[in-house]
């Protein structure tokens, strides 16, 4: 695959970056510091006489304004019921999302933290507990605009798009069509089981990067991937390990979360393939982006033969898991 050179990022210099701030009436100080992102852009901007600022440019075409105004409407609602998250900046007028030089960005207050200590299960807890509170407020209404997590979307758009632009090596292209094909028959099938499945407003992306760690709670961050989907799409990621140590965790974890809202278990049989549409989505996202510079930069690694290689084997190892028990919790 060709890359080309002109990308709409390569026009967001440091000094478009101060420009667009200031626009927003915010005076820099000049200081512009490149956070690690790769969907969007995120810079930590200096404030004359104050703290900096941390400016958010959105990926031209991505997402539509009404799908970036409602993650904004989502996170305000949580920061208004005394949720720990961090909602972007509203001007006087009520305004969070600013556009400038052809970009639409938005500004966050900057706060500091650690990623949360998932081996210990009090914090286990309380990210259940947080993430509870989070799911009461998502459940209480719809997205509009915002896309749901499902088979189509993350699996069957993903296979399709690297089979039909030839980014597997021919020999492995014949085993990665018929193994995705049975993979997501099973996903959709475990999908199914679940009688009257329950979507809601979720975080989306809630892996350990995404949650700052102060105070002794968790503050969730950049909800850029907030869509509609079972709740347990949340809680997965912060478990790890064998079968045994995934359910001490997840029963602490849960065991938080019902303080607020209650928790499906049936939706326990959604880990796996969860993590499938993940990875599936994963190689396709890299490959969709490949024309942006940071990409082939920061991923080296990626459409090496290693890679597919890779891939195929993480793929074959998740259908064997997804055919097996799904993680049950004891009581």
């Amino acid at each position: 695959m060709s890359l080309d050179s002109q990308h709409p990022y390569d026009a967001l210099s440091p000094d478009a970056v101060i420009d667009a701030v200031e626009s927003a009436g915010f005076w820099s100080d000049a200081r512009v510091f490149a956070l690690n992102s790769y969907e969007n852009r995120v810079y930590q901007v200096g404030i004359e006489e104050g703290e900096p600022l941390i400016a958010k440019f959105y990926r031209p075409e991505r997402w539509s304004e009404a799908q970036i105004l409602e993650e904004h409407r989502f996170t305000q609602a949580l920061a208004d019921n005394h949720i720990p998250v961090i909602a972007p900046i509203r001007d006087d007028n009520g305004n969070s999302l600013f556009e400038h030089g052809g970009f639409q960005f938005a500004l966050f207050a900057r706060r500091g933290g650690h990623a949360p200590e998932l081996d210990n299960l009090d914090n286990l807890y309380v990210l259940g507990r947080t993430l509870g509170r989070i799911h009461l407020q998502g459940s209480a209404t719809s997205f509009e605009h915002r896309p749901a997590l499902d088979t189509q979307t993350f699996g069957h758009a993903s296979r399709e798009f690297l089979l039909n632009n030839n980014w597997l090596p021919k020999h492995y292209a014949s085993d990665y069509q018929h193994l995705t094909a049975e993979l997501l028959a099973l996903i959709e099938q475990r999908f199914a089981d679940i009688d009257q499945l329950r979507l809601i407003r979720l975080h989306g992306d809630c892996h350990p990067g995404n949650i700052l760690w102060r105070d002794e709670a968790p503050h969730f961050v950049d909800f850029d991937d907030c869509r509609s989907g079972p709740a347990i799409q949340d809680l997965w990621m912060l478990i790890s390990g064998d079968q045994q140590q995934q359910r001490l965790q997840m029963s602490e974890i849960i065991e938080g979360y019902e303080e607020f809202q209650p928790f499906d278990r049936r939706e326990l049989a959604l880990i796996e393939p969860l993590r499938a549409l993940r990875i599936m989505h994963y190689s396709a996202w890299l490959a969709r982006r490949w024309q942006d510079p940071a990409f082939p930069l920061h991923f080296p690694w990626f459409n090496t033969e290693s890679y597919w290689m890779e891939h195929l084997m993480e793929l074959t190892e998740l259908r064997s898991t997804i055919q097996a028990e799904p993680l049950q919790l004891g009581g």
